[in-house]
């Protein structure tokens, strides 16, 4: 018998292991920040003595959710600007909020409620694109949440340099400041195609290499974005990246609305990782992406919210109904993104494009345990026949009851451990009111 920390269990549990099987009525055994064991509960039980027990019957236990793109800070412009297209809500309104209000206490404010918002709807881990990141950093290890943080590069000054230079050396300083912490992985992130030239996508990628860390870009989100690249370069963007040599396995590209069979055989093969983030690109009428022919190609899509100004939440399981069903639709195949294969993008193939597949994003041996627990006894998941399709068509955030991060309880009865909820919001609120008094 071997003493742990907790023993996780419920009716049902999903370790997301590439061929495994549902366990019902499953557990596992946890000790500090790493899985020992999974199984039966009744085998798990005789192997480990828990100090606690976590879960139990009417629950679902799975790997935490992955976030894949988002812009946590954005949270704070929540509906300031919405039902407009992408160039005029960047460039009338959200460019000028964040010229005039983004500073380090300001993205670490909102990201803590980025942070709860998230964690409460099962996601550990998030893959971010902003600035002012050593803010963000220190809020989501205080609150012990999991994260990739971009340190967003530019072409043009903004209230966080006044030139590519200065956001490439920026970028440097969080890189070697943040390398090698077990919660937080820097990370480069030009802003985009047609914000960047490929001077500074070199350049980013050469930084990102010298720190063997990853790389997050727009790449293809909307049609004005194709028609800019095409007339300076004569290529669609994924061409021009893949021309200057940027594309390869460590690159996260957000979107990917606008990508045609070559530029998908292109990410393909340079193993590029696909964040897809229907709601956003629905609202903002950016266009739909392709990820049947891309998952038929071999790219590895993933799900992503985008920031909470343009989506406008944080919540990866309506990420996953939505595009579960809009796909079907488009494909005129019900069977394209199941439900197993779409909970897979949200969770193993998340960790795997954003280079943490070894560490989280399935429930095993080993593995840093990064636990959900969801609440099964409510009417709208009664009853049911197959845990996966209950998961991805009918389970909601509010479902999530208890969420476990590097074997550290963050979230238990859907309250926030680590950071106070009411604190958080009236801050949110202050925040506001200065923003748009009254």
């Amino acid at each position: 018998m071997v003493e742990v920390d907790y023993v996780v269990c419920g009716d049902y549990l999903l370790t997301m292991v590439e061929g495994d099987e549902v366990i019902t009525n499953g557990a596992v055994a946890v000790k500090g920040t790493r899985i020992l064991s999974t199984g039966p509960y009744e085998e798990i039980i005789e192997r480990f003595i828990p100090e606690k027990v976590i879960g139990g019957s009417g629950k679902v236990v799975l790997p935490g959710l992955i976030n894949t793109h988002t812009h946590a800070a954005m949270v704070y412009f929540r509906g300031i600007a919405d039902d407009l297209p992408l160039k005029e809500w960047l460039e009338k309104y959200i460019w000028p909020a964040e010229s005039k209000w983004l500073s380090t206490g300001f993205c670490a404010d909102a990201v803590t409620l980025a942070c709860v918002e998230m964690l409460k709807s099962g996601v550990t881990t998030y893959n971010d694109m902003y600035f002012f990141q050593d803010g963000a950093a220190g809020v989501t290890k205080e609150i012990g949440m999991r994260a990739v943080l971009g340190v967003g590069v530019l072409d043009f000054p903004s209230v966080s340099a006044k030139n590519t230079e200065e956001y490439l050396a920026n970028a440097e300083v969080f890189l070697d400041k943040w390398k090698g912490d077990g919660l937080i992985t820097p990370c480069v992130a030009p802003h985009a195609p047609y914000t960047c030239g490929p001077e500074t996508f070199k350049k980013a990628r050469t930084l990102a290499e010298k720190y063997d860390v990853p790389l997050h870009t727009h790449l293809a989100e909307t049609r004005y974005e194709v028609d800019t690249i095409r007339e300076r370069f004569g290529k669609t963007p994924v061409g021009y990246l893949d021309e200057i040599g940027f594309l390869d396995s460590r690159l996260v590209a957000a979107h990917c609305v606008w990508v045609d069979d070559k530029d998908i055989g292109i990410l393909s093969r340079r193993g590029v990782g696909v964040s897809h983030c229907v709601e956003s690109n629905l609202k903002l009428a950016s266009g739909i992406s392709p990820v049947a022919r891309m998952l038929r190609e071999g790219v590895k899509v993933t799900f992503g919210t985008d920031g909470a100004a343009s989506n406008n939440d944080l919540d990866i399981f309506t990420e996953m109904s939505i595009a579960a069903r809009l796909h079907k639709a488009i494909a005129g195949d019900p069977t394209v993104l199941d439900a197993r294969q779409t909970l897979a993008m949200a969770t193993r193939v998340g960790a795997e494009v954003l280079g943490l597949g070894s560490s989280v994003g399935t429930l095993a041996p080993g593995k840093a345990a990064d636990i959900v627990v969801a609440d099964l006894k409510k009417p709208h998941l009664t009853p049911f026949y197959d845990i996966y399709s209950l998961i991805v068509y009918s389970m909601r955030a509010s479902d999530v009851d208890t969420v476990i991060v590097d074997g550290k309880i963050l979230v238990q009865n859907r309250k926030t451990l680590t950071a106070d909820e009411g604190a958080v919001m009236e801050k949110a609120w202050w925040w506001k009111n200065r923003i748009a008094p009254g």
